[in-house]
């Protein structure tokens, strides 16, 4: 028995001894050309990679932040790097916070129209010196990216945070959703918003509360919004965000 313990002890060193040299640590100088290999790409062609003691370092720059947040997921990828510095700055056009706001407001309501959720996400977008900060809710996780992806192909767009809220999967508050898009905008006075595909009012629920977001044209719009809201079966609470046009956004 002694004797097979040895044997296979030998035989188990000998296999590790002779694992082929592929296998061991690469350098900083291979994992460097292997990162600039992953960015072989007309839209990196401004990005330059160092690499120290297994993190690579994005200095560069480049037109899209979608170029540079691709850059980023590459760079990690690449096996035998440890961590990613990406200092990559976006050398895009310089345009004015409340152009590109107003630019990027439209594209988002506007996004994933024609799919059913379109009613059901009420995304903000706020800019400041080129960050663009993403808030508000997401029927789903597809919809949610769908519009960090929009914003990042944006030439403007510096930098993205993203802080928006996917509603969790919920058979209930699918439900709801629905009751209460047909309760508002099958209602006479407000079927009218209907006609518009980026749905101005939106319907977010979140465990029973309904909450409306979007613009309505009167005050007696976004009172009868709520009100049909309110009838809803299984509905909680309903708080009404509607901004009436012209006046400021006040709660009721």
């Amino acid at each position: 028995m002694k004797l097979f313990s040895r044997f296979f002890f030998a035989a188990v060193l000998t296999a590790v001894l002779s694992i082929p040299a592929a296998f061991a640590q690469q350098s900083d100088t291979e994992l460097q050309a292997s990162v600039q290999k992953a960015l072989n790409n007309s839209s990196f062609k401004g990005v330059r990679v160092s690499v120290q003691k297994g993190e690579a370092t994005l200095t560069g720059s480049v037109d899209l932040y979608d170029s540079k947040s691709r850059a980023d997921k590459k760079a990690t990828h690449v096996k035998g790097i440890v961590g990613v510095r990406n200092q990559i700055e976006v050398a895009g056009p310089d345009v004015p916070d409340a152009q590109l706001q107003d630019k990027l407001v439209k594209a988002v309501s506007w996004d994933r129209v024609g799919y059913r959720t379109t009613p059901f996400n009420a995304i903000s977008v706020g800019v400041q010196n080129g960050v663009v900060t993403l808030g508000g809710y997401a029927w789903g996780p597809t919809d949610a990216a769908s519009a960090v992806g929009l914003v990042e192909n944006t030439k403007g767009v510096k930098d993205v945070v993203d802080n928006i809220t996917v509603n969790p999967p919920s058979p209930m508050d699918d439900g709801i959703r629905q009751a209460t898009y047909r309760a508002v905008y099958g209602f006479a006075m407000l079927n009218k918003y209907a006609i518009d595909p980026a749905k101005p009012i939106r319907i977010q629920v979140s465990g029973g509360h309904v909450t409306l977001y979007g613009a309505v044209d009167t005050q007696a719009d976004k009172d009868a919004a709520g009100i049909r809201a309110k009838t809803v079966s299984g509905v909680f609470s309903v708080d009404n965000e509607l901004q009436v046009a012209n006046q400021p956004s006040e709660k009721k």
